[in-house]
């Protein structure tokens, strides 16, 4: 067989194997790109290494990926992703728990509640000891009320909240709506800066929380960093795939993996917090 014949053959082997790929696995979203950017990648990367060539619109329906959640571009950590028949599981998904470590800071709030928005108010801080911000930290553990802040990926008649607000059109801030704590604690305090370990259901907003943490201490806060470090049954140590490794036979070993940990996974009971006209999305 010539050279030429054995490629071919290799890339379609490489093209089946990665057309029977079907589950639930996790990987690595950075600081910067936003969830869709890393899936669009991803699928990418996979088309290229099975010699699939494509154009883009063609793509999302040569091979059928989605994600579990959206993560905001200034985020990074755990993006559950679904692969073939594993799309279908993502709904389940939205509503898991998720864990998160995120840093904020006092004394500063932003039009976004992150780093990445115009500072809006400015207040002081000096009075706040750690044993005010524990004390404060009980008042939003368990079913809690909280509004989604409004730079957002909820939806108004079909489009984002953030789209709406960066072309400067007014926007409402949607009601408050009932989400769940499961855990709430303080890992740092280095005035202004503070770290918080948060595990929340869906339809959660660390941003909305930290801001809203500054207004409990009479003050402000707003965050600067986010990593989500578990997402259902996948944590980022275990189970999240780093750029390097996204290549078909390492993604075959990890639905392989983690195909046991999904029937296991104790099923937290389910909180309704979508709303009509709202998409889905998750946490941040």
């Amino acid at each position: 067989m010539a050279a030429g014949e054995a490629g071919g053959v290799g890339l379609a082997k490489s093209a089946e194997k990665l057309f029977s790929l079907s589950g639930l696995f996790a990987v690595y979203k950075p600081k910067g790109p936003t969830s869709a950017g890393v899936l669009n990648l991803l699928k990418e990367k996979l088309l290229a290494e099975a010699g699939v060539q494509t154009n883009g619109k063609k793509r999302n329906k040569i091979l059928k990926i989605g994600h579990g959640g959206t993560l905001d571009s200034a985020a990074a950590g755990v993006l559950v992703v679904g692969i073939g028949k594993g799309t279908k599981m993502l709904r389940t998904m939205l509503a898991g728990s998720k864990k998160y470590t995120a840093i904020g800071l006092l004394g500063q709030a932003t039009d976004t509640l992150d780093a990445t928005g115009k500072v809006t108010e400015e207040k002081p801080y000096d009075q706040i000891t750690q044993g005010d911000l524990e004390n404060v930290l009980q008042k939003f553990t368990g079913d809690i009320m909280q509004v989604p802040p409004l730079y957002s990926a909820l939806k108004k008649d079909g489009e984002r909240l953030s789209t709406l607000m960066k072309r400067g059109e007014a926007v409402e801030a949607k009601p408050a709506r009932p989400v769940r704590v499961y855990s709430l604690s303080l890992q740092r305090f280095q005035p202004p800066l503070f770290t918080l370990d948060v595990e929340c259901g869906g339809g959660f907003y660390v941003r909305s929380l930290v801001s809203d943490i500054g207004k409990e201490l009479s003050t402000c806060a707003t965050m600067q960093e986010l990593t989500r470090t578990k997402h259902g049954p996948f944590t980022l140590e275990e189970h999240a795939l780093y750029e390097d490794k996204w290549t078909i036979d390492e993604i075959a070993r990890s639905l392989e993996h983690c195909t046991s940990l999904l029937p296991g996974e104790p099923s937290h009971k389910k909180l309704k917090t979508e709303h009509p006209g709202e998409t889905a999305v998750s946490c941040e």
